[in-house]
């Protein structure tokens, strides 16, 4: 009994903590409630290629509940996420040629994954990173941390 208890406990544990990027990869899931369910995102400044897998666990589709992956430096988030909602959905409510998105994927829907790579060693470590969705009125509630160790 202990042992089940224990492996239930340790698998919990390993569920509610922050995205681990091991092998320079990590998976970063929406749902249809408009949250990530990773709210922090370790990244080692090491990975010259990171890859990131979004997943969206929910069922709505792209032009309802769509979702995306949005990097930035902190400061700039909410203003091209503002920005996003006139690139509109052509753009995947990123602003096109905007110097301050530092990586950014495509809008996806329910049931749906995609996968971006980007240099993590142009990162700064310990510098102020959100990750966002861009989709009109998702910021607020879908950020996280990424951290660059």
């Amino acid at each position: 009994m202990r042992w089940i208890l224990g492996t239930a406990l340790a698998a919990t544990a390993a569920f509610s903590g922050p995205a681990l990027a091991q092998d320079c990869a990590a998976t970063v899931s929406a749902n249809d409630a408009m949250q990530f369910v990773e709210k922090e995102l370790r990244v080692s400044r090491s990975c010259t290629t990171f890859n990131l897998t979004l997943k969206h666990v929910g069922t709505l589709a792209a032009n309802i509940m769509g979702h995306n992956w949005v990097l930035a430096a902190t400061p700039d988030y909410t203003a091209i996420a503002t920005a996003g909602m006139t690139a509109g959905p052509a753009n995947n409510y990123v602003p096109p040629g905007d110097a301050r998105v530092l990586i950014a994927s495509k809008v996806i829907g329910g049931g749906e994954e995609t996968t971006i790579s980007f240099d993590a060693s142009k990162l700064e470590a310990g510098g102020d990173y959100t990750y966002f969705c861009s989709f009109p009125g998702h910021f607020a509630l879908m950020s996280g941390k990424l951290i660059v160790e």
